[in-house]
């Protein structure tokens, strides 16, 4: 019953994940006892500061870690709604399951949209593309379905900017291209890592409601992976906060924002840029939270309002948890 129940209310379920790196001066764990779940239909924001395993993780989901990196234990259970679920980290490389969960069940919206796109396609073919290569369609009708998408994620003149290259559009618009590319094949899991870093300040504010806007039309999950708690509050349902690859603190936007309880939360939320009187420092993370509330990695324990914690016995009893 309770398996059940986790499959009808989680797409995702990532349990015990732990990546290490292959260094010259050895093994270095990237990731370490990851677990938490992506509620069906809902956007869960993974925060943090840089270096903490968020991108590591998300690269796990797709199976997209390469050596010298290697998922040397855990689960990743999804349970898509179109087909039997499964594990991702037990899928051989060569399972078709794979080519199906990339660009089809799942697709990623990566930081720097050049990277994503090809100089040498024009913009069309290249979300045309990506339907042929998951669906049974004439060429036609994926090209139709192109313009749809990209008239849907607000490109104007579509019936001639799908034939322009990439070079040829601004970084907003190279960003909405390959949003359109992520979710033109309507994947069950979309997963955004930083997608709006690379852009500036107004632009960010466009693509960020352009995602919320198009995963409540299509109703599917959001992984947003990112540094900044202000697109946590405009965005997020639930919270997942990390640091050097261990997840600290599981919880709703309101719970993790409004009344955080591992010190390394309050520090986050302390750190974000204000202004501060004459004479006064602004805080940052390392003048709120001690070394000690950091390097011992204590089990994540459930609380009473329902969010996760990785706290001392100490610290858990002063948070009311008995």
């Amino acid at each position: 019953m309770g398996e059940q129940k986790i499959a009808e209310d989680n797409v995702l379920a990532i349990r015990d994940l732990a990546v290490e790196f292959k260094t010259d001066i050895g093994m270095t764990y990237a990731v370490r006892d990851v677990s938490f779940s992506v509620p069906r239909g809902k956007v869960t924001a993974v925060v943090g500061e840089s270096g903490s395993g968020k991108s590591v993780t998300a690269n796990c989901i797709m199976r997209l870690i390469q050596p010298p990196g290697k998922i040397v234990s855990g689960s990743i259970d999804f349970s898509p709604t179109r087909t039997d679920g499964y594990d991702i980290v037990s899928l051989s490389n060569k399972d078709p399951r794979l080519f199906d969960l990339r660009g089809d069940l799942m697709s990623m919206v990566f930081q720097e949209p050049m990277t994503a796109l090809s100089p040498v396609y024009t913009v069309g073919n290249q979300v045309a593309e990506a339907i042929l290569c998951h669906r049974d369609v004439s060429e036609a009708e994926a090209w139709q379905e192109a313009v749809d998408m990209l008239t849907r994620v607000g490109i104007d003149d579509v019936s001639r900017r799908i034939h322009q290259y990439p070079f040829e559009f601004s970084g907003g618009m190279r960003q909405r291209v390959v949003i359109a590319m992520a979710l033109v094949c309507n994947p069950e899991l979309l997963i955004c890592d930083e997608p709006t870093t690379a852009l500036d300040v107004t632009i960010q504010a466009e693509i960020l409601t352009l995602i919320r806007d198009l995963q409540q039309e299509l109703k599917n999950s959001v992984l947003f992976i990112t540094h900044d708690l202000g697109v946590v509050a405009q965005l997020a349902d639930q919270v997942v906060v990390m640091y050097q690859g261990r997840v600290l603190e599981i919880g709703t936007v309101r719970q993790v924002l409004k009344d955080p309880l591992h010190p390394y939360t309050r520090g986050l939320l302390a750190a974000i840029p204000g202004l501060a009187q004459k004479g006064e420092r602004l805080e940052t993370i390392s003048s709120v939270v001690g070394d000690a509330d950091l390097e011992t990695p204590y089990p994540l324990t459930q609380m009473a309002d329902g969010r996760q914690v990785s706290l001392s016995p100490d610290l858990l009893r002063e948070a009311g948890h008995e």
